[in-house]
């Protein structure tokens, strides 16, 4: 029998750890790791996803995963859709020409990068990855998928730290998020 929406979001839900003050000092780090390791829980991440792509984004393309974590939900997504799968990773990891954006975390500040040929002009896409803080890796990735004339149709998280209001920096790319702190 089918579990439904409530239950899948409460196996994910029990599984994610709360670390005080990691990477640095007042962050409280969502460990996503135990949802990796559930098989059941992962499949409940993918499920409800793809439900949600499937009702709200049918004309997807390819899903984008952010480096690193968007890595490990975006091409399971992206293999039941039946669509590609492309990275956005940190500056210098990538070969070939890329194109990179500067960008702020809540602890610092990074670069990503993407391939020049990574997507098609005018190619419907989703970014997807583990978690919103406040909105810098998205935006990046938003501002990058614009420098190739991609059309981003939406943003997707795991976890989003509402109280960070990272989906007011995406905007205007729409935010869908399983979880909510």
């Amino acid at each position: 029998m089918e579990e439904t929406r409530e239950k899948k979001l409460e196996r994910i839900v029990q599984r994610i750890r709360s670390f005080p003050d990691f990477p640095s000092k007042g962050i409280l780090f969502k460990d996503i790791c135990p949802v990796l390791k559930d098989p059941e829980a992962l499949t409940a991440v993918i499920d409800l996803f793809e439900q949600h792509v499937r009702q709200t984004y049918p004309q997807v393309e390819l899903i984008v995963g952010l480096d690193a974590r968007g890595f490990l939900f975006g091409p399971l997504l992206a293999q039941r859709l039946g669509v590609g799968f492309v990275l956005i990773r940190k500056k210098g990891k990538l070969p070939g020409p890329t194109q990179s954006v500067g960008y702020t975390l809540e602890y610092g500040m990074a670069e990503a990068e993407i391939q020049e040929d990574a997507v098609d002009a005018g190619q419907k896409v989703i970014i997807i990855d583990d978690l919103l803080a406040t909105g810098g890796t998205l935006y990046a990735a938003c501002e990058l998928l614009k420098k190739q004339s991609a059309e981003v149709l939406g943003c997707m998280v795991l976890i989003e730290l509402k109280d960070l209001n990272g989906a007011e920096r995406v905007k205007p790319s729409p935010l869908f998020s399983l979880i909510q702190y």
